[in-house]
Order: structure tokens, then sequence, then C-alpha cells
């Protein structure tokens, strides 16, 4: 069936299309009219920044201390003495007070829905050990009707006494009125309950899917823990939330986005209703971020092609929602043992991982991609995973080449030495989120052994080789915090400090890059870097005031840097009001 977003459009072959858009160029145009006539008057600012420190992130830009803004675009930046010449009567001025200002961060690979429901539903992030996990769920259940579904996320076995994953038996005790389903961390995972697993038809005699593992116990009855493909039994017993509740879960979570200085984001993995619903809410006034949307891909038909919908680089005009991208999963993760080794996993050795979607399948989706102009983000994380995306990319490329395809690995977590170099010989972007390296540093090495974790988040590597970083959260697997990504990134040490030194501190990156993984890197990632990433006139006025300087900062003060303001489409969306904020809104 024809999705609703666009019944009319078929896709046909295309190529990207990277020009500048017109609102930019008629405001670039402005400019230079004002410069060749000679004005004395130049337009007025509707917001202006000085008094700080803007960093541009565009290469050998000279130093700024002020920005003007006005119609949801810079205007100019620059030396503050000459900020004057912005200010008009209805000028609203932000005193920066030695304040950095820079472009608004991106996230280039969330999960906005998942962000939505972990605020709505049970969290379990940071549960120190399966009983206090059994507690909370048993205290959630007393709260709620029987036959009430328990959904939760974030457990890790790994931060437990006891780090094997769970058996069922201690949480059904407690819930016998109530399936209860609960995501690991990284998603990969569910631990379902015995009321759960009845629901969906599951027991000792159900046998593994394609793609998944059913974990059992000793005796062969089922653990509870369902990876990967195999979660989806229980996951269809789960109702479907009504239109209106996932419109109030996405409202609610905006605010926190912006209050973490986010103004993009790219979705790793929606449906087509999904890409329809967030035109929805844009057309109302109520999506208030820039979003590259990747559609999963099994929503594509590959045998009768020309049946797809076409990539679309602006849903609605505005400019924020672009459907552009395709979401493959090649692998599971490391966490859940699914990550797809070309050696068997050194603290499980009968194990070598999860082939979620078969090498020819994605060679398949990377011939359709550069044919009809969509861009393929595939999800890897193990290095037999790695490879095989490689190899497919590199065939595709070969038989169908195509302009500035902008091809995708998301996470290329383990990498083996003789694939790094590939990335850039072929052009793929490896789409990375510092904050797994700190999550998944201590026990990769029980995972992995020694020899493989040498090129485990290797950005240091990468970018060497000549390839940019986008950067991310995986959120909700992680805390959608650029400012916590950024820690990640420059020290390699979680936000305990640990280990002292960092993990493989030769893999660092630095202040600049770190700041361009969040910001003008994932821009081009989403083909957006002549609109969005960096500061400079015509550009995009999405913004972020931070407390400090993220250059200069020592590493151990790194964590005390705050956002105090972020602004989209030149409007402040928020602003941190703690007692000892600077921040302060004047009139001139």
């Amino acid at each position: 069936m024809t999705p609703s977003l666009m019944p009319a459009q078929r896709l046909r072959p295309a190529a990207h299309d990277t020009r500048r858009s017109p609102r930019a160029a008629l405001a670039w145009l402005s400019l230079l009219l004002v410069g060749l006539i000679g004005c004395q008057s130049v337009p007025e600012a509707e917001l202006l920044f000085r008094g700080g420190q803007v960093l541009s992130m565009e290469d050998d830009a000279p130093a700024a201390e002020a920005l003007a803004v006005a119609d949801g675009r810079i205007l100019w930046l620059g030396a503050e003495a000459d900020a004057q010449a912005w200010i008009g009567p209805d000028t609203e001025i932000v005193e920066l007070a030695g304040r950095t200002l820079l472009p608004g961060f991106a996230d280039s690979h969330l999960h906005l829905r998942g962000v939505a429901n972990q605020l709505a539903e049970l969290d379990l992030t940071g549960v120190a050990s399966y009983q206090e996990l059994v507690r909370r769920v048993r205290e959630a259940a007393e709260r709620l009707p029987p036959g009430t579904w328990i959904l939760g996320r974030g457990w890790d076995q790994n931060d437990w006494p006891d780090t094997r994953l769970p058996h069922h038996a201690a949480l059904s005790a407690v819930t016998p009125d109530h399936p209860v389903a609960l995501r690991r961390i990284d998603g990969h995972a569910l631990l379902a309950n015995a009321v759960a697993l009845r629901a969906a038809d599951l027991n000792a005699q159900s046998v593994d899917p394609s793609g998944g593992r059913l974990l059992r116990d000793a005796e062969g009855q089922l653990s509870g823990v369902l990876v990967d493909s195999a979660m989806a039994p229980v996951g269809r017993q789960i109702p479907a939330q009504t239109e209106a509740e996932i419109r109030r879960r996405l409202a609610a979570a905006f605010p926190v986005l912006h209050a973490y200085g986010l103004t993009s984001v790219h979705d790793a993995g929606v449906s087509f209703d999904d890409a329809d619903r967030f035109a929805r809410l844009d057309r109302d006034g109520a999506f208030p971020l820039r979003a590259h949307l990747m559609i999963r891909a099994g929503a594509f038909d590959l045998e009768q092609p020309e049946r797809n919908p076409a990539p679309r680089h602006d849903l609605t005009g505005s400019g924020r929602v672009q459907m552009r991208a395709i979401k493959a999963m090649s692998d599971g993760a490391l966490g859940s043992r699914g990550a797809a080794l070309l050696q068997p996993y050194s603290d499980e050795p009968e194990v070598d991982g999860l082939v979620i979607t078969s090498p020819e399948r994605v060679e398949a989706l990377a011939r359709f991609a550069l044919r009809y102009g969509w861009q393929l983000c595939t999800h890897a994380i193990g290095d037999h995973a790695n490879r095989f995306v490689l190899d497919a990319y590199e065939r595709a490329l070969a038989d169908a080449p195509a302009k500035d395809p902008r091809l995708r690995i998301e996470h290329a977590q383990i990498l083996h030495p003789d694939d790094l170099p590939r990335f850039a010989e072929l052009g793929v972007l490896p789409s990375m989120q510092a904050q797994h390296q700190t999550s998944d540093a201590p026990w990769a090495v029980e995972r992995l052994g020694e020899e493989r974790t040498r090129l485990a988040y290797a950005w240091r590597s990468l970018v060497d080789s000549g390839v940019r970083i986008p950067g991310g959260s995986d959120a909700p697997v992680e805390v959608p915090d650029p400012l916590l990504a950024f820690h990640a990134a420059v020290t390699r040490r979680d936000v305990h400090g640990e280990p002292p030194g960092g993990w493989h501190p030769e893999q660092r990156l630095t202040r600049t890059e770190a700041l361009k993984h969040l910001t003008s890197w994932p821009a081009y990632a989403a083909f957006r870097e002549h609109e969005l990433g960096s500061l400079a006139p015509g550009k995009l006025a999405d913004l972020v005031v931070l407390s400090g300087d993220p250059l200069r900062t020592p590493d151990d003060e790194l964590l005390d840097l705050r956002v105090d303001l972020t602004v989209f489409e030149g409007r402040i969306v928020f602003e941190r009001n703690e007692p000892t904020d600077t921040a302060t809104t004047v009139a001139p």
C-alpha cells in the first residue's frame, strides 16, 4: 500500500540535490547588494549576540565576538565593535558575557520516538542489580490495573554484581497479572515475563528465528531474554499507541532535546507512517527540530522498485523534515552478543553473533539506493558485519556509481585493520557514538579480547584515514547530551573519570574535531552542509550558547559545561534559569 505521505510520487532514478536553498541564496544576495551599492544602512537584526566567543566551525574563519540574526537566518558575524550597525529599535540583544556561541548541536543517530517513549515508560537506566529491577517493576504493577502492559527500557546486566543475562522467574513471580516487556539498554534484547511469553505463544518448543535468539536455561526452558528478531512476537502483542498519545509524548521530548542544545537529529529507523506523522506535526507548527529521517529497509519493495515512494528533501516546505535515507540492520549489539564477529566471542566461544540482514540483501538495498537517490545507512557493529557491508557497498558502487551518495555505516564499532581504510576509499561515512565507547569499555575486553579492542571505536584512525565522523548518542541507548559525547570523544573517559588517562587514548579526537563531530560533520552526513553545521551569513540560525569555552576548558572540568541557551530558526527555545545562570537578554 502506498504511504499517505506522498500517494502520487513514484521512484525515478535521481541524483542528490545539494544546491543552496532559495532562502539562503536570497539572504546572501541581499548582503551582497548592500555592499555593492555602498548603502550606509544594513538590515536590522531581530536577535543579536555580543560580548563572547563565536565559534563558526568554518575552516580558516576569523575569530568573531558577535552574531546577528533575522528571518531565521544568520545576517552577519564579526567583531563586537561592528555589531552596533545591525541593532535597530526592535532588536533583542543577548549579552554573552564571555560565553561561547556555536552552531546548534546535531545528533546523527537517535530514535525520536524511543526518546519520547522512555520519558513516559519505566526508565531502568542505571539499575544496579536484577533485584532492584524486579522491585521497581513490582512497584509499578501495584499501581496498575491487572492486564496492563508494563513497558520499560535501560537495564544493563554488565552493571550488575552478577553480569549474566537475567532469568524471568523472579520477575514473573511479582507480576502474575501483568505482561512485562523490558528492553535492554541497547534495544537489541528484551526481558519478558511469563505472562508476556504466553501472550506471544513462546515456549520451550519455540525455535530461534532468523537473526534472533531465544535464550534458555539449563533445563531448556525460555529464560525470558529475547535477542534481536526474537523480540518481535512479544512486540506484536503490545497495544499500539493512539495518535494523541504519540503527539503528547513527542511534545514532551522536544524541550528535553532543546535543553541539551540539539536543533537537528537523524532519526535512525522510522516507518513511512512516522514520516507522515512528523510532517503533519510540522505543518501544525509543532515540530521544532531539523530531522533527517531514515526509513526502515523493510518498508521497501525491491522486487518492484518503481512502486516505492521517492526520496523527499523537504516534506513540508519548511526545511525541517527530510526523508531521503534508508536504515538497514546487518547485525545486533555487542552487549547482548549479537554483533557479528569474524571470530567467536572471547567470553562465549560458541557464539559469533547474529546476521540480521544478509550480505546479499544489503547489496540489493545499496543498488536500489544508488539508482533512486536514497542514502543507505546500515547498522554494523561487529567486524564481520562491517566487512560484509563494506563489501556490499563496494560492489554496488562499482556497478551503479552515483554522484555523491554519502553511504553510511551506523556505529562501525569493531573494525578489522584491513577494513579501516576502506571507509575513505569508498567515501563511506562512519556514523559513531562516542558514549558507546565509555559505556562498553568496562566489559569490551571480556567480549573481544585485548587485540580486537585496539580498533574498537577507532575515531582517530578513521579521521586520519580521511573521513568525517558524524556523531550522536543512539538515544535512548545513551543520554542525548552532546556535551557528554564531547567529553567522551576528547578524553575516552566516562563521567567518573575512568579509566585514568582514557581507554585506548590514542584514538581520541581533538577538541575542534569533536565539535565538528557534533555540528558540521552531521550536517554533511545529511546533505545540508550548505545551510547547517557552521555559522556564516545566509545559513540557518540554529545556535547554542555554552557556559564556557569547549576548546580551552581543562579535561577535568569539561563535565561542568552547560547549555545556557538554544536557538532554533532565530527563536530562543531554551534558556537555563538556574540561580547561578549568567544568561541575560536585554533591550537595545
